[in-house]
């Protein structure tokens, strides 16, 4: 979860206006949201804070007025105080009620294991732990989840968390460019309500008892009797015989990652979610991607530089979430020409904003070097590297490996686990190693690097190369596009995936393809990869 603190808040009686930037300074991964927010029954607000021994404000760096509002203190999870009417009228009779989970136990108690982040990465590992009977503690921020996730839906109904997808589309499409038929996909798309994945996560959370702490940690260090220590602010120090990181990318400071693996890049998107006029679209049809070219410009311009898809989400005719997305780039797409092209595009389609609802700014690094497996904390989500390098997903990944992940760390901190690793004197980080092996087997490891091989050469291509690229790639068997795009293909099912491109490619991609394979690092490492075995 990205590291974000609020800078500004201001509230009035229609609407709440909540300015988010990122923290510390260093940190990876960054979303940022400006949302208008109407006030629902009882509105929770991360955005300002109640100390312990006052109503006083924290955080704001300017008086706040709320007409017609009183500001009480929350049992939200979500949200340390609430926003509620002084007229018990003002909104209606529907009340908001949300569980809390109990407080980490600070001094000498020493958990099971502790879980840093609050992202859904964070929040399953940390319920499926406690489900096996675990101490389980979770430490961090306590944000609400900002991204707009969308995912396949049947990998949503896989997990048993349909019902938190709030708009379903039955089909989804791919335009790349003008002169050629749209690709349509026969597959169902959703958009998950955040709300509703966060209170599913944390009801999970709660069930299976997870304590929690609302603070940043600032270091891991290990004692002399192998318990690690965990440090957090105002001078908190939690123990615990394992620490997992699952804080998102931002994560570098409290886990080591290999020495002189591939460059990390970058997936930038600029999102607005608007009601408008005049809407091309059909809104029971999710646009996956549109590459194609509104500007037709003959003068090559600075955003020119970055090819750029329109990712669209048709709530209603006229309700509608668009996103100008760069899948890859070697540097961040800057968030201005970002803005710029997506405006640009929608005002050449004849698309006029009549009402603007929210922005989103995203930075998702992508590729860069796995954690080093060797250490005794270990990591989870996009912490891990479980993003996928070529796509930029991860959500569904983390959600579904969290059960097996959870297993493999109960069955380590079993009592006759620990016996028989005594009985054999084997350390510390060995012991973690077997849950790094889990999570990064060497077939995970084979996988990652064609994803990482795919990767470099999106990188290389252009508007036009990355139009024909796509072309070849839905032609596949779907079962092939779809594995890939779910990280479910196997590292022999990704080398019939390679050929079966090759095939169907045009002769300058494949010539695109030799080359790549023979010149490119990332070739070189996948072959390596591929014929290591240990």
């Amino acid at each position: 979860m990205s590291n974000v603190t609020p800078t500004h808040t201001h509230a009035n009686s229609d609407t709440l206006q909540v300015y988010k930037t990122a923290a510390d300074k260093g940190t990876q991964s960054v979303l940022i949201r400006h949302a208008k927010l109407k006030f629902q029954p009882m509105m929770f607000i991360h955005s300002l804070s109640l100390s312990s021994d006052s109503s006083s404000l924290r955080n704001s760096p300017s008086p706040v007025d709320f007409p017609a509002l009183q500001l009480t203190k929350s049992t939200s999870p979500k949200y340390p105080f609430a926003l509620s009417p002084k007229d018990s009228n003002f909104f209606g009779k529907n009340q908001y009620e949300c569980q809390v989970l109990l407080p980490i136990p600070v001094g000498d108690s020493v958990l099971d294991l502790v879980v840093i982040g609050c992202g859904p990465a964070g929040l399953a590992l940390a319920a499926e732990s406690a489900k096996l009977g675990l101490k389980v503690g979770l430490i961090g921020p306590d944000l609400p989840f900002t991204n707009n996730y969308g995912v396949w839906e049947d990998e949503f109904k896989d997990l048993g968390l349909e019902g938190c997808i709030e708009h379903v589309w039955q089909n989804t499409i791919v335009y790349l460019d003008s002169d050629s038929d749209p690709i349509m996909i026969d597959r169902a798309y959703g958009r998950v309500c955040r709300d509703m994945l966060h209170e599913e996560l944390l009801r999970k959370c709660v069930e299976s008892g997870v304590s929690y702490l609302d603070s940043r940690v600032e270091s891991i260090v290990e004692a002399s009797n192998g318990i690690s220590l965990v440090s957090c602010g105002h001078n908190i120090v939690v123990s615990c015989r394992l620490a997992t990181v699952a804080s998102g990318a931002a994560s570098g400071k409290l886990l080591q990652y290999e020495v002189g693996g591939p460059k990390v890049s970058v997936q930038t998107a600029y999102g607005i979610e608007v009601e408008v006029e005049s809407n091309p679209y059909d809104p029971e049809v999710m646009v996956f991607m549109d590459y194609r070219d509104y500007t037709k410009q003959s003068v090559r311009s600075s955003e020119a530089e970055y090819p750029t898809f329109l990712y669209v989400m048709p709530m209603s005719p006229t309700r509608l979430f668009f996103e100008e997305t760069c899948l890859a780039s070697k540097e961040a797409m800057p968030f201005d020409l970002l803005k710029k092209k997506l405006l640009s595009r929608l005002q050449t389609m004849g698309i006029r904003i009549t009402k603007t609802y929210e922005e989103e700014w995203s930075w998702i690094p992508v590729g860069g070097s796995l954690p080093n497996t060797e250490q005794k904390n270990l990591a989870f989500g996009a912490a891990a590297c479980m993003v996928h390098p070529a796509t930029g997903y991860s959500v569904a990944r983390s959600l579904s490996e969290a059960p097996k992940y959870a297993s493999v760390i109960a069955t380590i901190l079993k009592p006759d686990h620990n016996k028989a690793i005594r009985s054999r004197q084997i350390s510390n980080e060995n012991i973690s190693m077997l849950a790094w092996n889990t999570l990064w087997p060497q077939e995970r490891k084979r996988q990652r690097s064609f994803f990482l091989f795919g990767l470099a050469l999106i990188l290389q291509q252009d508007i036009e190369g990355i139009r024909i690229f796509f072309h070849t790639f839905f032609r596949l068997p779907t079962w092939m596009w779809q594995g890939f795009l779910g990280s479910t293909l196997s590292s022999a099912d990704l080398i019939l995936f390679a050929l079966y491109m090759f095939v169907l490619a045009p002769n300058n991609l494949r010539k695109n393809l030799v080359r790549h394979l023979l010149s490119d690092p990332s070739g070189a490492t996948m072959i390596r990869t591929y014929f290591t075995f240990h």
